[in-house]
């Protein structure tokens, strides 16, 4: 396979890995005025996230280094003419950081209840934004022949962006609740397990739209994926209403896991639309950016390829430890006893 072509699925893939981890980190953060009656629910619930929310985070930056490098045309096009969406989800990145580090650092009401919107608004607005960015990828945005987007931020608010961007905010915000669900004990499980029950059905509605309206676009761009796309579109719809199922019977693991695979196989249809485009233009398809003549040479993506070879098993395997270490449930009782002995 050319090189180029297999950097195209590594990012892909990389991008996956992304949705499906700081997904939850979103969901979690949204879920928190829904499932945080009391301080010590609220502890709870940020406690799920707290030991592996930035990290989970490093994948969309080692994403993002390796569209640079193996495909600088895309990243040159993509972060120039999406700068305004791009900008705003660091900066509710920033602002979600900055709120769970600080939130602790005194006992006021007011002064967490300040966090704690902010830490709902750095999680909505990327789960919102990921999603619209990459409907308009999909879909297709003005491209000139001199590779640069033409259009302006109200270019990319358009139907099927924001359906996109809507479904991966439910999306997120359910596997982020079947996270707490997983991660928890008490009340707040529960409520975990009747939050989920009642997002399921809009988020079912949002995500069968989104495989439909995606698979008629790779079937009018004659995509040589299409039967991948359906596929893929299958499994991610099979995946969400097995993950509904086991949460009604509170099955909390396997809710959690067929969450990650709908997010899986939705991000792999929608990747799979794509190709062999990286960024279609709607102004004349001949300006369209493909994985051809939008990569970089095969010399620089034969020395990605060994040096992923030997750097992607090791981050792998960092991860999978550091899960292991904190895979034990943050509990009622813990919480409350850590407060007692800060005191």
């Amino acid at each position: 396979m050319d090189l180029a072509y297999l950097w195209f699925f590594i990012v892909g893939v990389l991008f996956v890995g992304y949705f499906v981890l700081d997904g939850f980190d979103f969901g979690v953060g949204m879920s928190l005025p829904f499932l945080g009656k009391d301080d010590v629910s609220r502890r709870q619930v940020i406690n799920t996230i707290g030991p592996v929310w930035d990290l989970n985070e490093t994948w969309v930056i080692v994403a993002g280094a390796c569209l640079f490098a193996a495909f600088p045309e895309w990243y040159a096009t993509l972060f120039s003419g999406f700068y305004l969406p791009l900008l705003l989800i660091l900066l509710a990145l920033i602002l979600r950081g900055v709120s769970f580090e600080y939130r602790h650092q005194r006992e006021g009401r007011q002064w967490k209840r300040g966090f704690d919107r902010m830490i709902v608004i750095g999680s909505a607005v990327p789960a919102l934004l990921w999603g619209v960015a990459v409907g308009n990828i999909v879909q297709g945005v003005p491209i000139d022949a001199d590779k640069e987007f033409t259009g302006s931020l109200l270019t990319l608010l358009n139907p099927y962006g924001l359906w996109v961007g809507a479904t991966t905010l439910l999306l997120f915000f359910l596997h982020g609740v079947y996270f707490v669900a997983l991660k928890t004990d008490g009340p707040v499980q529960q409520d975990a397990h009747r939050l989920a029950r009642r997002a399921a059905i809009p988020t079912v509605v949002l995500a069968a739209g989104t495989v439909v309206w995606t698979a008629a676009l790779a079937v009018e761009r004659d995509a040589p994926l299409l039967w991948a796309v359906f596929a893929c579109g299958t499994i991610a719809a099979v995946a969400l209403l097995a993950s509904v199922v086991a949460n009604v019977r509170t099955s909390d693991g396997w809710a959690f896991t067929f969450g990650a695979t709908t997010i899986v196989f939705a991000v792999l249809t929608l990747w799979l639309a794509l190709f062999p485009f990286v960024m279609p233009s709607t102004t004349d398809p001949a300006y369209s950016l493909t994985i051809e003549n939008a990569s970089s040479s095969d010399y620089t993506l034969t020395i990605m390829s060994w040096a992923a070879l030997v750097c992607l098993p090791l981050v792998l395997a960092y991860q999978a430890w550091t899960y292991w270490v904190f895979r034990k449930r943050v509990t009622r009782v813990a919480i409350e006893s850590a407060a007692a002995a800060a005191h």
